[in-house]
């Protein structure tokens, strides 16, 4: 769902409107806009009449941002209006002037798929969240941290740290979209993030276990890709101790780390005496394997499995260079 602020009125959605939007407007273990395109157009349809999340002032048209409540923490979700509550997320790929998650129109599994867009958009699956106006603080949030950034085929996306914020839930409160990593199809390269008020995403424990590739057994965790799960490598980095990761900012977007909010899960064997975490520059807590901090690679690409059982990851990243020279390879469980 999209929101933009607008100032004139439109009718409140009725409680079918909203079923329609919950039920048929997102992934349901499948890619949802490729699956479905009638209920998707249906779902934006909705989408039209919730524009009035802005509005946040009688002399105000931008878009209020506002804190609450959710299943990984306090979250900023939308402030005001009658898309009041839908929680925002960002996507680690982004960059301005760079992004991950685009307009460009794409054929997956032999269906259009675009990233993102405006209200009117068909095929969009994590809509941009959008303002007439400069956006406002609600409570919780910081009016420093807010701005916007004007983009094609868009328009004014609300910015968060310097984040642009998308939607993707088919109500209020709800959260569907933490989690989700997106390397190869679609092509979005980054994984999704509820956001903080310190502008800091908030992740969930994770799920960790082993997975076999090429003849070995190596460390993986459980992500959402593809409307399914999946078990996503993961790598470290040579010039890396238990105390200091060398990855940030570029390398960062192409090496997400694997963040964690307590003590993943662990099957397959593996035992919590390996496992630890690590406090990086920004705040958040990485994951850390036998004294080296974990991540997950951006472009990883995905094969067919012998039996037939779907797809799995390839393990693309490995050998590749890092920072200084330094090198990411797959981590052996």
């Amino acid at each position: 769902m999209h929101f933009s602020s607008r100032t004139s009125k439109v009718r409140a959605p009725s409680t079918a409107d909203v079923r329609r939007s919950a039920n048929g407007g997102r992934r349901r273990g499948a890619l949802r806009r490729l699956t479905a395109p009638a209920a998707v157009t249906a779902a934006l349809a909705v989408v039209a009449l919730l524009t009035l999340a802005g509005g946040a002032t009688a002399t105000s048209t931008g878009t209020m941002i506002s804190t609450a409540a959710g299943p990984f923490g306090t979250m900023l979700v939308i402030g005001s209006g009658q898309g009041a509550g839908f929680a925002l997320y960002y996507i680690t790929s982004d960059q301005p002037p760079n992004y991950g998650c685009t307009v460009t129109k794409v054929v997956v599994f032999g269906k259009p798929y675009r990233c993102t867009g405006p209200a009117n958009a068909q095929n969009v699956d994590w809509p941009a969240l959008t303002t007439k106006g400069a956006p406002v603080a609600g409570p919780g949030v910081s009016q420093k941290l807010l701005g916007s950034v004007e983009r094609p085929g868009i328009g004014r996306q609300v910015t968060y740290a310097g984040h642009p914020l998308y939607l993707f839930d088919g109500s209020p409160v709800a959260v569907t979209g933490e989690g989700w990593d997106e390397p190869g199809l679609p092509p979005d390269y980054g994984l999704w993030y509820l956001l903080s008020a310190q502008g800091t995403p908030l992740p969930w424990a994770d799920m960790l276990t082993t997975t076999p590739l090429d003849g070995k057994s190596v460390l993986g965790a459980t992500i959402l890709d593809g409307g399914a799960w999946h078990v996503a490598p993961l790598y470290s980095l040579s010039s890396d101790s238990a105390t200091s990761s060398k990855c940030s900012g570029a390398c960062a977007v192409t090496w997400p780390p694997l963040l964690t909010s307590g003590s993943p899960g662990l099957s397959g064997g593996l035992t919590a005496v390996d496992f630890g975490t690590l406090k990086r520059s920004d705040g958040t807590v990485q994951v850390t394997y036998k004294g080296k901090p974990l991540y997950l690679y951006s472009r990883e690409t995905a094969a067919k499995n012998p039996n037939g059982l779907g797809a799995h990851f390839t393990g693309a990243g490995n050998g590749q260079k890092g920072p200084g020279g330094a090198v990411f390879t797959l981590v052996a469980s």
